[in-house]
């Protein structure tokens, strides 16, 4: 059994990152390895001076000194790192080879690429700072929450970074949930040999279902941004009767409400977030999902898996991350990005035609069986480790 030290930063408002941060310490757990957390949380940022953040940002000597003391102590086999950004910083790889302890990084956002870490600007696909160092567009374009001055703190922690190789050297391995992000991540100047592609899972105990159970209603699940495609979908359905439930919150939240207000849409019931159980339950009984993320990449799907898990097939955008999950006429269907008469087109079909929908979603489950299962999942976190440990022997 191995003795782990994973390292996560919490997000304000908590994200997909959070959750697979949480189930593969889990699964490791479960297992009966050692697993010893590290975390801090983003709304600490509430209480600092830009100034802090940004030194902190650069190199947490408050990181440093924690993670190399916790190493001292625990004397782990392995440190693995999830998001490190802004308040534990890369400092903390240093900790670990100043211990000579090996390191795994998962990328679950482009970050390291871009410094808004979405891929999209103004409404479209922008990849205008891959593989620039340092990246000056996004410093133009205020690209982190709309500020130039908070963007040149993401690029100076980026550029600083790079050029000292900590990317290249300090890490041993890097774990990328698609084969997209894989290409996409030695495209933006990482070694290929140290990436290695390890999809996320789902910790549910998922039953596919029959015909009989489909009822109710369709299903988007995430954040009410404009990345996500929900202007999209809203207009898509401005046409349909068919009964849609959206579960998120986010910046277009109210826009979203005016928008069903104004156009008197019945149809549609936006909801709060939910406790892991209620949500489960929303996902069970839908008939299937909306997954509009349009003009940037996703880089992992967990509620199309969760999905796939139940059987449930998935009507996603032909772009990125989302084609390569999401496999058309197989476990769902695809439409054109930022369509929404491809998309009421599609939706209004896989509605009228119940017997494909479970064909689908039969083949979707199958799908979850193959790939995104906790016991495959574990066996890949366990080879990994394996092969940072011989590579530091």
């Amino acid at each position: 059994m191995f003795k782990i030290i994973h390292v996560h930063d919490y997000y304000q408002n908590p994200g997909g990152e959070d959750t697979v941060f949480a189930a593969e310490v889990a699964l490791l757990q479960s297992y009966g390895h050692t697993v010893i957390t590290y975390t801090d949380n983003n709304k600490r940022i509430q209480e600092m001076s830009p100034v802090g953040v940004a030194i902190q940002a650069l190199w947490s000597k408050a990181s440093f000194d924690k993670i190399d003391g916790l190493i001292k102590k625990e004397k782990p086999d392995v440190v693995h790192f999830h998001n490190t950004f802004p308040l534990i910083s890369p400092s903390g790889y240093y900790a670990c080879r100043s211990n000579v302890v090996p390191v795994v990084q998962s990328l679950d956002n482009p970050r390291l690429m871009c410094p808004a870490a979405t891929f999209y600007r103004n409404g479209r696909l922008c990849q205008d700072c891959l593989g620039k160092t340092p990246p000056i567009p996004g410093i133009v374009h205020g690209c982190y929450h709309g500020s130039r001055l908070q963007t040149a703190m993401v690029a100076s922690m980026l550029t600083f970074h790079r050029w000292i190789n900590t990317w290249n050297h300090l890490v041993d391995a890097y774990l990328v949930a698609t084969e997209f992000y894989k290409l996409k991540f030695i495209e933006g100047g990482l070694p290929e040999e140290k990436i290695i592609v390890k999809p996320h899972f789902t910790l549910s105990d998922p039953k596919p279902r029959s015909l009989r159970s489909q009822d109710g209603y369709v299903l988007f699940i995430g954040r009410l941004n404009p990345e996500k495609g929900i202007r999209t979908l809203l207009k898509a359905w401005k046409g349909l009767n068919i009964p849609l439930i959206i579960r998120g919150d986010g910046q277009l939240e109210q826009e979203c409400r005016d928008f069903l207000n104004d156009n008197q849409i019945k149809f549609i019931k936006i909801i709060d977030r939910l406790i892991p159980d209620d949500l489960s339950q929303l996902i069970i009984n839908a008939r299937f999902l909306i997954w509009p993320s349009e003009g940037y990449y996703e880089t992992f799907g967990m509620v199309a898996v969760e999905c796939f898990a139940n059987g449930i097939p998935v009507i996603a955008s032909n772009i990125g991350v989302m084609a390569e999950i999401v496999k058309d006429g197989e476990t769902g269907l695809l439409f054109t990005p930022g369509d929404p008469t491809d998309l009421a087109t599609k939706a209004e079909w896989l509605w009228g035609h119940p017997e494909e929908s479970a064909r689908l979603g039969c083949n979707a489950h199958h799908e979850y069986e193959n790939k995104f299962r906790p016991e495959i999942n574990y066996q890949m976190l366990l080879d990994v480790y394996t092969r940072v440990m011989a590579i530091k022997k």
